[in-house]
């Protein structure tokens, strides 16, 4: 919700102490979270302080959502009952334990939590392969996972198998579908500098850059600090990334004076990207603005944050970066997962010329077809 109005320190004052009520310094501007309640006590708010509302002039971009009444969500593990409720307490513990990420653990739990409802009252050693064998394929069909998803899924049983030893699952025979090996969508040079400039926004604009130009992923933007970025010896420190490891990135000159800008905007006080109360951005929002972006620019090519990395190194190796540096400066734990960058990397693919390129090309050798018809011409 955005309320402009011309300059006045009392109706500053009013608009200001009004709840929710946030100051926008790119838009210059106040705003608040819309919500259609909010709306109308905004409304009820002007007019208990005596200011006149001209409905006429109230600018929408969508309509006013109905207000209904939401029920509260059922999370599925708290559908468990009896003794399925320890075994997921002591799964969650055992995957703690083995150090996996809060992204890891929330996936596999949710795995289990579905494998435990199907199982329902069963004795543990009453579970074999082949129940799980008919959970899977219940839930691929059901749910159309992706193959992804299936291999996390199987992942997530074996270890349940591991840590519950006295089921009859046999973890050596469950079976992983192979990977899918899909090149990445990237894009070319001229579209990421279009896309950043169709990004206003100067904290959207300077989260989209810093992915781009130092190949970031979106969980490694989100937690940097202010004090990662070295202006000096223009470099970015990550700390524990993928793999619980920490690495340094090229910091872009030309990102610096966006940089420096950024900071005397909004200066963070602990977070690069910072979100609404001091935490960490949200990761759904870099993708919903970047969504809005590519709208913005003409870009058809289904883009996500994964994109612009995927990018930076296809640019990297382009332009003759090494394969072992660009290794280094993805973060990559071995080198099979960084060449598939050399497979959609086109430098030297255009020196290539196609046949039909030949064969017109010999059809319009003036000695020979003095007509010189091209390829579009008739026959």
């Amino acid at each position: 919700m955005k309320v402009e109005f011309p300059y006045s320190a009392l109706v500053k004052d009013t608009v200001k102490n009004f709840k929710g009520m946030r100051w926008s310094r790119t838009h210059r501007c106040y705003y608040a979270p819309y919500s259609r309640s909010l709306f109308l006590e905004f409304y009820a708010y002007l007019r208990k302080h005596h200011y006149f509302v001209d409905y006429e002039q109230v600018a929408s971009t969508r309509p006013m959502p109905k207000l209904r009444k939401v029920e509260p969500r059922i999370t599925k593990p708290e559908l468990l009952k009896g003794d399925s409720i320890i075994y997921f307490k002591e799964y969650k513990e055992y995957l703690t334990g083995l150090r996996h990420s809060a992204s890891t653990i929330t996936t596999y739990t949710n795995f289990i939590a579905d494998f435990l409802l199907f199982v329902g009252n069963r004795p543990l050693g009453s579970i074999d392969n082949t129940m799980v064998q008919r959970f899977v394929e219940q839930l691929v069909i059901n749910k159309g996972y992706s193959i992804s998803s299936h291999r996390q899924l199987i992942s997530a049983i074996k270890h349940f198998g591991e840590r519950f030893t006295i089921s009859g699952i046999e973890v050596t025979n469950l079976q992983r579908p192979k990977r899918q090996k899909r090149l990445p969508v990237v894009l070319s040079q001229q579209e990421v500098i279009v896309l950043l400039r169709c990004t206003a926004n100067l904290k959207h604009r300077m989260a989209l850059a810093l992915i781009y130009s130092a190949g970031l992923r979106i969980s490694e933007l989100l937690k940097l600090k202010t004090g990662d970025t070295d202006l000096e010896r223009r470099q970015i420190r990550i700390h524990q990334a993928k793999g619980r490891k920490d690495r340094y990135v090229i910091l872009a000159e030309s990102i610096v004076p966006l940089l420096q800008n950024y900071l005397a905007t909004y200066r963070p006080p602990n977070y690069l990207i910072e979100g609404v109360g001091g935490g960490p951005y949200s990761a759904q929002s870099v993708r919903n603005f970047l969504r809005r972006s590519c709208r913005k620019a003409g870009i058809k090519k289904h883009i996500t944050p994964h994109s612009l990395r995927h990018s930076y190194a296809t640019h990297l190796i382009e332009n003759g970066v090494g394969l072992r540096y660009v290794q280094e400066l993805l973060g990559h734990a071995k080198p099979e997962t960084t060449m598939i960058y050399t497979h959609i990397a086109k430098k030297d693919l255009l020196q290539i010329r196609s046949p039909l390129d030949d064969a017109v090309l010999h059809l319009l050798e003036p000695d020979k077809y003095p007509s010189k018809a091209s390829l579009s011409g008739r026959f």
